[in-house]
């Protein structure tokens, strides 16, 4: 049997880092994780392509080759599912789908045949069971949480490596908290699971067997929920796998309280974890107690992150305006703490509302939810109606995205968090995409952008400051510029 994998397109966002991605020549931040492991649970003997429409086209023979199909997409990739749903069927083709979108909205794709729903180490066996015995329903769904040391090594060599920034790997699933808004609990549950250290120490021999020499991004949703099995097992072991390595640093997700175990922190670091995304939300405490975010109270949010880039971690930061308890002053107060910690990649997002949240549930009770939820996170929209004017939230949101990615706000917030950083030292291999982007950003930025002045004052400033971090100045410089691009695309 031929399985046709297909992977919908992401829109001009945040996280696509689509203008970034051009002065590294590559054409996706990176690959289809889930679809990769799927593939490794179907049988061996079935012939599988995977199409990544974000790095190639789907073409019509592609699809004559294919006497199934299956998809996976998260909610920002609707508008490309749809297309490519509707060419499928036209083509006559069995589709059979899964992943968030589907799982949170079963009942919006009337056109797919199959459903496979909720974690695939449960329901894709049993939907090929009954495949093969010819007698296969339309939905597979569970209420129970998969096993993952089950979980197979994903199928990368489905993939051409070169069109990727960087890889993924996933270690945990689950989150302990209890945001109010964020559908991980909702998807994945609260008990953290994890796969082996042996996993996991597997998939990186495997890619690094591969030729992977860049990034890795390990996906967990926090990666720190069981601290005991880091210290013990996992980072111990990480750092063991490096030796003798080069390339493959690590970004990962975490809570703040992170800043708080300093052992945990300098194993992290010296096991190759160079950036860590943080759910920071908010510096108004009554809106982290509104959304349930007891993890980040109590504690001075801007000193935490600055012990975080002291000890060698990078932040990247994700907030939210739009609370219930929200007043006009929480803009210039959001604008004010961003700069002051330095936290050079921040996305900032008006609440929004997915599917099968505890905040979804109480909007809709309140009558609250106005529209679908777009999956974009600084689109300027919600699903949500405020309890503020909304234009006054819309305008006090523009105020804070044109702050933020404005020229002379980015590039003051890079100095502040280069002042700060204290990166540990690993062995890397200058590749010539870096190179490329270095000479890119020259003519891009440093010529032919109206941000030209920033773009050298930064870098001879760093130069005669902080000589050994201009690679990462230059890479700042390149983050800003697709900022500012996306920002523009938003901008009434």
């Amino acid at each position: 049997m031929n399985i046709l994998l297909v992977y919908p397109e992401f829109p001009d966002t945040f996280w696509s880092f689509k203008h970034a991605l051009k002065f590294v020549r590559k054409k996706s931040s990176s690959p289809p994780l889930g679809l990769l492991t799927i593939a490794a649970m179907l049988p061996s003997t079935w012939e599988k392509r995977l199409m990544d429409f974000n790095v190639q086209k789907l073409r019509d023979k592609d699809l004559e080759w294919a006497d199934m199909v299956f998809i996976s997409a998260m909610t920002v990739q609707r508008t490309s599912v749809i297309e490519f749903i509707n060419r499928a069927k036209a083509a006559g083709k069995m589709i059979v789908a899964g992943g968030p979108l589907f799982t949170a909205e079963p009942e919006g794709f009337p056109e797919v045949d199959h459903l496979i729903l909720n974690e695939g180490e449960i329901t894709l066996p049993l939907f090929l069971s009954d495949l093969g015995r010819g007698k296969t329903k339309r939905v597979y769904q569970t209420d129970e949480f998969a096993d993952m040391t089950q979980t197979p090594v994903p199928l990368w060599e489905l993939i051409d490596l070169r069109h990727y920034d960087s890889l993924s790997l996933q270690f945990t699933r689950g989150c302990p908290y209890n945001c109010d808004f964020c559908n991980v609990t909702a998807l994945l549950g609260h008990r953290l699971r994890h796969k082996t250290t042996q996993q996991l120490v597997a998939e990186l021999d495997k890619i690094y067997a591969l030729g992977w020499r860049r990034g890795i991004f390990i996906v967990d949703d926090n990666f720190i929920g069981n601290k005991r099995i880091l210290k013990q097992e996992v980072l111990p072991a990480l750092i063991e796998w490096r030796k003798g390595k080069r390339g493959c640093l690590f970004t990962t997700e975490a809570s703040v309280n992170l800043s708080d175990d300093d052992e945990l922190i300098d194993l992290m670091v010296r096991a190759g974890f160079t950036q860590v995304f943080v759910g920071i939300e908010t510096p108004d405490d009554l809106a982290l107690a509104e959304c349930s975010k007891s993890q980040n109270r109590n504690r001075d949010l801007v000193s935490s992150v600055k012990k975080l880039q002291r000890m060698g971690l990078q932040v990247m930061g994700g907030f939210i305006v739009g609370f219930d308890s929200d007043d006009e002053t929480i803009f210039e107060r959001m604008i004010t703490f961003i700069q002051a910690t330095g936290i050079v990649t921040a996305m900032v997002g008006l609440l929004q509302a997915p599917i099968g949240t505890q905040l979804y549930q109480r909007m809709l009770r309140e009558g609250r939810i106005s529209h679908a939820y777009s999956g974009d996170n600084v689109d300027g929209e919600s699903n949500i109606i405020p309890k503020m004017d909304p234009q006054i939230l819309k305008k006090g949101y523009r105020k804070i995205l044109d702050s933020i990615y404005s020229a002379k706000g980015f590039y003051d917030r890079v100095k502040t968090f280069l002042n700060d950083y204290k990166p540990a030292r690993h062995p890397v291999t200058m590749q010539w995409q870096e190179i490329a982007a270095f000479m890119s950003s020259v003519f891009e930025i440093g010529i032919k952008s109206k941000e030209r002045k920033h773009y050298w004052r930064l870098f001879f400033w760093t130069l005669f400051h902080h000589p050994k971090k201009f690679p990462l100045a230059i890479t700042f410089t390149i983050y800003g510029y697709h900022f500012r691009k996306v920002n523009e695309l938003h901008v009434a």
